[in-house]
């Protein structure tokens, strides 16, 4: 097994307990019990207006460090993919925004976490959303299809992360644009520095630094790139917002 194949399958195992254990969860007076990475990741990260639109296996199962909805500026009628949905927080809240013209896409790879999506998606009454299995690297939609994709905490447990933002730069309409809650690392951290501060399943030894993230953006073409820490995860390491464009009159 190679080391890439090795931490994808720590991933998927890590990502498939925190769905069951959601799931295992469910039964009690008090309500599912809520997946927890770190303290400072998941469902408080949204205000607790969005958390009360949704089934509470949804708000329980959010692993993420920040609220991608709220930097991603969707609008009626867009298509919109979640890349790593997970529990499906993000796509049932990009589903009520976009309304019953637009349409909202997760992508996971984690058969548990796709199972609890789909069961909140039921609940939810939600019609406009569809989940995907399949990597991050190489999504499974056709070039040109989305106007915004949306990540919540995933990109930094990717282990090719040139291939991801490549099939985001793919998949988006000329205009199309990137909101992402993402970790990422001061410039002067080494992957041994980020690894002392945390597990890459924990979504710290994974994460680029600010000059990686944008050099790997500007590499599959996107511009107009943002990247805004917004918060202290680890010594060095921050919740950050990126966002990015794909430019008019690109076609590929």
């Amino acid at each position: 097994m190679t080391e890439q194949t090795e931490l994808r399958e720590t991933v998927r195992a890590r990502y498939a307990a925190a769905a069951t254990a959601v799931v295992e969860g469910g039964g009690g007076c008090c309500g599912p019990q809520t997946a927890q990475v770190d303290e400072t990741f998941g469902a408080t990260l949204y205000p607790a207006a969005q958390r009360d639109e949704l089934p509470a296996e949804a708000v329980a199962a959010s692993l993420g460090c920040g609220n991608p909805i709220a930097v991603a500026g969707l609008r009626e009628g867009e298509h919109v993919l979640d890349l790593g949905s997970g529990g499906g927080i993000d796509v049932l809240l990009s589903a009520r925004r976009v309304g019953t013209t637009g349409k909202a896409y997760g992508l996971d790879m984690t058969d548990e976490m796709l199972a609890l999506a789909l069961s909140n998606a039921d609940k939810a009454g939600a019609t406009n959303v569809e989940f995907l299995k399949g990597n991050i690297e190489a999504i499974p939609l056709p070039g040109g299809t989305i106007d915004v994709v949306i990540s919540n905490c995933v990109i930094n447990l990717s282990v090719d992360k040139p291939a991801v933002f490549a099939e985001t730069f793919r998949v988006l309409r000329p205009g199309g644009r990137v909101g992402i809650s993402d970790v990422v690392a001061d410039d002067h951290l080494t992957p041994a520095d980020r690894a002392e501060r945390g597990s890459y399943v924990s979504c710290i030894a994974g994460a680029l630094t600010f000059t990686e993230y944008r050099e790997g953006l500007e590499a599959a073409g996107f511009t107009d790139i943002e990247i805004t820490p917004a918060y202290e995860a680890a010594d060095g390491m921050h919740g950050t917002i990126v966002r990015a464009v794909k430019p008019l009159g690109v076609s590929r």
